[in-house]
């Protein structure tokens, strides 16, 4: 039930009309408040300065009704340049980064910032009548409005160069590697327990070969967005059963397809089977809050666009390169999951994740693969291995780092044709190289 309310809020932090709509509400709420004040009270600082308070029902009605026009022309034009922004962003980087921008509360405020003073100017408007037996005109409220309509204007002029910083290849990259950052502090902390130990692998294996599996399918198509593993070691201990992950968080699964198994020839009812199948949030889109990968996947779409022959952009491609190893950096010192989950020496779950040499590959794989003869991306490659070694004493970890700086010293043995344009790539592996020469530990 918490990773459903979870997914529900990350939803609604996503989605572009929460925030205008609360922000409306709270503007109708303040005209409200502003007109019942000024009707039930009486407030004689309004008669005590008739040039800031003292307009007459013509003049105020003229002026919210300015300011609401002008406020929902505003409104309009600014949607319209957030939907060029994404369709800029969509084209020339990847339409992967277009929740971050769905997402962003600058966005979400300043719509809602124009729509809400213009639901404030109805509300107060609606209100003002001229007339010599029933006359009433909120001169609180109709300063209020002259108010906002001075805060609109300083919202316009910040969109604007907010709009236009946004929708800079840095501004994009540094976001979608922030985020990532974020989801690895929260998905891989420094002390993860219950992992199997390495002399225990061989009994955990023979344990398995000889169970036998009943599948569940999955519920409906889509990719897998988070998974309650709490809620799956209930299970398992409370049916003292093995549980196993068919599908991952991150992969597509199609419906009817197994998603998880249980060991043994217990039979489980059909409450059980349906909370098992409940544990996986299934959508038509990956996130990042529960897939870190998906982080690494924006970044490097990116880097392939600029990779691309359409557009060559070397500079944007090096700061994807950047900002992976910033991710990868972070990773290095983290625990991630292993594959076994125990509880008091007894398996209980059998996960599906990533591993640090999986993430290093979704990483710099398909960006090495496209970098062919591309002196300035492979030397940067290297490089940022380099760091990523320095941060890590894992045997396992620098051997992956290893097989990598290997690749990537082969793509430029290949397609790099002169001697001298090679001394830079050759000069980063002799230091990763030396790095990864130091005495290291063995622990996984």
């Amino acid at each position: 039930m918490l990773v459903k309310i979870h997914h529900f809020w990350q939803a609604m932090q996503s989605s572009f009309w929460v925030v205008p709509a609360l922000m409306v509400l709270g503007a109708v709420g303040l005209a409200g408040a502003l007109i019942a004040v000024e009707a039930t009270m009486e407030l004689s600082s309004i008669n005590e300065w008739p040039l800031l308070f003292g307009a007459g029902a013509s003049g105020a009605r003229g002026l919210l009704t300015a300011v609401a026009s002008s406020m929902i022309t505003v409104a309009g034009v600014v949607f319209s340049i957030t939907i060029v922004a994404l369709s800029l962003t969509s084209s020339q980087y990847t339409s992967r980064v277009l929740r971050n921008f769905m997402s962003d509360r600058n966005n979400q405020i300043v719509l809602g910032v124009f729509v809400g003073i213009f639901a404030y100017c109805l509300v107060v408007l609606r209100v003002i009548r001229e007339g010599e037996d029933d006359s009433f005109v909120p001169s609180l409220a109709v300063l209020g409005g002259l108010i906002l309509a001075f805060i609109g204007i300083g919202y316009l002029i910040f969109f604007i160069h907010y709009i236009s910083m946004s929708i800079q290849a840095a501004s994009i990259i540094s976001n979608a590697a922030r985020e990532t950052i974020h989801a690895v502090d929260h998905l891989f902390p420094t002390e993860l327990g219950d992992d199997v130990d390495e002399e225990a692998e061989g009994r955990v294996t023979t344990l398995l070969e000889r169970q036998s599996w009943t599948s569940i399918p999955a519920p409906k198509t889509g990719y897998i967005e988070s998974v309650d593993g709490e809620a799956m070691l209930s299970l398992a201990r409370k049916r003292e059963i093995i549980v196993r992950m068919e599908r991952g968080i991150g992969e597509f699964v199609v419906e009817g397809t197994p998603l998880v198994s249980v060991a043994g020839q217990i039979e489980l009812d059909e409450d059980e089977a349906r909370a098992l199948a409940n544990a996986y949030v299934i959508s038509h889109q990956r996130t990042v809050q529960q897939d870190a990968s998906f982080g690494i996947r924006q970044i490097v779409d990116i880097a392939l666009k600029a990779l691309s022959p359409g557009v060559n952009d070397t500079t944007t491609a090096v700061t994807c390169v950047d900002y992976l190893a910033a991710i990868l950096v972070r990773l290095a010192s983290r625990r991630i999951g292993g594959e076994h989950r125990m509880e008091d020496g007894i398996l209980r779950l059998i996960a599906r994740g990533p591993s640090f040499p999986s993430l290093l590959g979704e990483a710099f794989d398909q960006i090495r693969q496209n970098a062919e003869g591309n002196v300035a991306i492979l030397a940067r490659m290297l490089e940022s291995l380099e760091t990523v070694a320095g941060k890590t004493a894992n045997f396992r970890r620098r051997q992956a780092i290893r097989q990598q700086a290997d690749l990537i010293a082969a793509v430029a043995e290949r397609t790099i044709v002169s001697p001298h344009d090679r001394m830079g790539v050759d000069a980063s592996r002799a230091r990763l190289t030396n790095i990864l020469q130091q005495p290291v530990r063995s622990a996984s």
